[in-house]
């Protein structure tokens, strides 16, 4: 059996050479922060347009981070590709020859992706969240104030559980195309149309989509259902889900 280092170094060279893995983290704070700025700039420059008939306080925070909303696309696929390389090319049956463990190899490549992506995503928060409040100008606010930083941290933990949620469900389908085929209707339809139809809105409330996104807001709109701690509970929930569906088709299926 291979010592539990030498398993992560394994994986961390699998997706190092990887060039599409790499390339999707860098889109993640490209199109995270890129976005963010360019919103920020536009608040600031029609502020009273953005603000018109609007009645709650206005969230500087959310504003910078509002890229988010396509940067996950890039952490989603980068947490399929990470787990359904393996599978895509069958290498999964030498990397289960080399370590037959399946539950510690699978332990090994989560640990090395969320810590990955868990760098990436405090680097892209934070940047995207000082870019944005240089371009908010006089509407800005600090890391400082109150729930600020909870806020950019939340951020990068939203990320960072997404990209896990994708690579369990990719672990339990054994198929990135496929993953990806539910990935992607489920959060940017699926979610979205949900949300919109008001007998059923509230049942979207509880999808990962928005539960995380509870967790980057300072200010929580009228109709937010709760808070952020019991966002961040609920996107862990969702990811627990997802990692221990993972390891069990893993444990019981032939590769």
């Amino acid at each position: 059996m291979a010592s539990f280092p030498a398993i992560l170094n394994s994986e961390w060279t699998k997706i190092r050479t990887v060039r599409s893995t790499g390339w999707t983290l860098a889109l993640t704070f490209v199109v995270t922060a890129g976005l963010g700025a360019l919103l920020s700039f536009l608040t600031n420059h029609n502020f009273a347009d953005f603000r018109k008939g609007a009645t709650g306080p206005f969230d500087p925070t959310a504003t910078s981070l509002s890229g988010i909303a396509l940067g996950e696309i890039a952490m989603i696929v980068f947490g399929v590709l990470a787990v359904g390389n393996e599978y895509n090319n069958r290498m999964i049956r030498v990397s289960l020859a080399a370590v037959p463990q399946r539950g510690t190899l699978l332990t090994g490549k989560l640990v090395v992706v969320g810590l990955l992506a868990l760098a990436v995503s405090l680097v892209t928060a934070f940047v995207t969240f000082f870019l944005g409040q240089a371009l908010l100008g006089g509407h800005r606010t600090t890391i400082g104030s109150t729930d600020v930083l909870r806020a950019v941290l939340g951020a990068a933990f939203y990320l960072t559980l997404l990209c896990l949620f994708s690579a369990g469900v990719t672990a339990m389908l054994h198929n990135q195309t496929l993953a990806l085929g539910v990935l992607v209707p489920f959060f940017f339809l699926l979610s979205p149309i949900l949300s919109a139809v008001p007998k059923v809105k509230n049942v979207a409330h509880y999808f990962p989509d928005f539960a995380g996104r509870e967790m980057l807001t300072v200010f929580p709109g009228p109709e937010a259902p709760y808070g952020w701690t019991e966002g961040f509970l609920l996107c862990a929930a969702w990811t627990l889900a997802a990692l221990v569906g993972g390891a069990a088709v893993l444990k019981n299926r032939d590769a």
